[in-house]
Parts: structure tokens; sequence; C-alpha cells
């Protein structure tokens, strides 16, 4: 486990890094895509990865859709895409009702007050998950989906959010 999240803290630090101080309207994501994503996916095994993002329209914009497809074909989830991702679904997105907000309070715990010691913060938190964590996650989700199904798409209860 810890290898591959070192693979994806090092992955979002070097996004992180490259984004800093800097606007990300649509041309800047495809070229993020473009220039950095594609290239550091193309070093890995990465044939059955699906691709998920949330709703922002520089996200959601045909020209970024469409550049999207051409890596992941069909297996892409987001609004617009072949798989229409529910708008506001923060309550079916386990980095949104889970981890998250986990990684924030850790990579902030002690108020990193330069970019290095931000990414240090990052890889650390990151590499740290457990396998254990993850399965309480995936957990959790499933009762999610079970509920939205029985229920026909109605309000989640409070009580489901808690872990």
């Amino acid at each position: 486990m810890a290898a591959s999240t070192n693979k994806t803290a090092t992955f979002g630090v070097k996004l992180i890094h490259k984004c800093h101080n800097v606007t990300v309207n649509g041309d800047r994501y495809r070229g993020i895509i473009t220039n950095f994503f594609i290239p550091e996916l193309n070093n890995h095994d990465v044939q059955e990865l699906w691709f998920q993002q949330d709703g922002a329209t520089r996200h959601t914009a045909r020209a970024t859709i469409d550049l999207l497809k051409d890596t992941f074909g069909d297996r892409i989830i987001s609004r617009f895409g072949p798989v229409n991702w529910p708008p506001r679904s923060c309550d079916l997105t386990p980095l949104d009702y889970s981890l998250w907000g986990y990684v924030k309070s850790l990579v902030y715990a002690d108020k990193p007050q330069t970019l290095d010691h931000l990414e240090d913060n990052i890889r650390r938190v990151i590499a740290d998950i457990r396998p254990q964590m993850l399965e309480k996650v995936i957990e959790n989700w499933t009762s999610r989906l079970d509920y939205i199904r029985a229920s026909r798409g109605s309000p989640m209860p409070e009580i489901i959010f808690k872990m």
C-alpha cells in the first residue's frame, strides 16, 4: 500500500507545486492534463483506471471532456461525461465525505509555513493511510449506496455520515 500511496502523494504534490498561486481556468486545466497528468500516467500501468472529477466548469467543458475521452474512453465519471456523476453528491463521494477532511486536518495540524513543509506533510499523511481505513471508507460507501437504492434517491439521514 505504501508504494502506491507514495506515488499518489508525489503526483498530488507535483500538481500543487505547478498550480501554486495560479487561477486554474479551462485552458490551464487542459494544459495540466496534457503536459503533466497524461505524461505521468504513461509512466504507470493504468489501462483500467477510471477518472473522476467534480462539476467545475473548467472540468466539464466540451474540450476538457473530449481530451479526457482520448485517454480514458468511457471510464470518466463527470458531469457531461460518459458516466454522469450526480451534482452535489458529496454524500456519495468517499474522497469528499471522508478522506479529504481527514487528510486536510493532519496536513495543516502543525500549520506549515512554506510550500516545502506543506508538500512534506502531504506526502507523509498520504503515505500513512492504512488499508484498514480505506476498507472502512468503502464499507461506509457501500452502505450509502444501499440506502440510496432502497430509498429511491431520498436524502440521507445524518447518522449515516458518521464514520
